[in-house]
């Protein structure tokens, strides 16, 4: 049986120490290190690459983990019973930046949550029950827990659910779509600008066989690239600095890209 949200919240976070790779290196981190004198978002799940974490979970807290930090967070922590090369390697392939990936292998810090489940049935072993909560100082000020019933039931741990219980009145990041070709300059550029802030985007490349033609098709433009913000085109690389620029400081010119 699953603990309650009740019996959790007030309490402090389980002493673990997780044995990781960051910048591909071993490291042992502590849970004080983590959490203590911060302010940290933390959501688990079952298991890197399994398709609700890789299609929707991870991805809008990636999204979202600006806007966080924006309202007060200091960090946003990925947990998952998983070894910290399958961990680095999901991070990259989601380009996942925005996240400190943390890797509980043994399960430790997920048993002691009293959120370690049996997933033999799929072959998975010990994995983490999906849940999300917000540590204050070490202390779980608030946690969402998945119902307890069949499957893999994705309610209530969301980053929107977290963001609208950190501020209801937080505005979200308007997704954000790039199409770019590999090489162009003005391409760089644009990324730059919206790297710069802390804009998470989803790059089209053209070798992933967008052509010039399925371009003009969707902005009704042949150069490249081209940015869209909720649905809304910008344009190409002096588009977005110009966008994104203070009133009183224009962008610099340039010459688009060539199709």
């Amino acid at each position: 049986m699953l603990p309650s949200a009740e019996s959790l919240e007030g309490k402090p976070v389980p002493q673990v120490t997780f044995k990781a790779r960051p910048g591909d290196q071993w490291r042992d981190i502590t849970t004080d290190e983590l959490f203590k004198g911060k302010t940290v978002v933390v959501f688990a799940l079952p298991g890197a690459y399994t398709p609700t974490c890789s299609s929707a979970h991870l991805p809008r807290y990636n999204e979202l983990a600006p806007v966080m930090r924006d309202n007060g967070v200091d960090d946003v922590i990925c947990i998952t019973v998983n070894d910290p090369f399958v961990v680095n390697e999901w991070q990259r392939s989601q380009e996942a930046d925005n996240i400190t990936m943390i890797p509980d292998g043994n399960g430790d810090f997920s048993e002691a949550m009293g959120l370690l489940v049996d997933k033999r049935e799929l072959g998975f072993g010990k994995r983490s029950w999906r849940y999300s909560m917000l540590v204050k100082d070490g202390i779980v000020d608030k946690i969402f827990i998945e119902p307890d019933k069949e499957g893999d039931p994705f309610e209530v741990s969301d980053a929107d659910t977290m963001l609208r219980h950190i501020n209801p009145d937080a505005k979200p990041q308007e997704p954000v779509v790039m199409f770019s070709k590999p090489g162009c300059p003005f391409c760089a550029r644009a990324k730059a600008v919206l790297k710069a802030r802390g804009i998470t985007f989803t790059d089209i490349s053209q070798d992933q066989k967008i052509s010039t033609s399925v371009l003009r098709a969707v902005s009704g433009e042949m150069t490249w690239p081209q940015v869209f913000i909720g649905g809304q085109r910008i344009g190409g690389a002096e588009a977005v600095e110009a966008h994104f620029a203070p009133a009183s400081a224009p962008a610099a010119s340039d010459s688009p890209a060539a199709a």
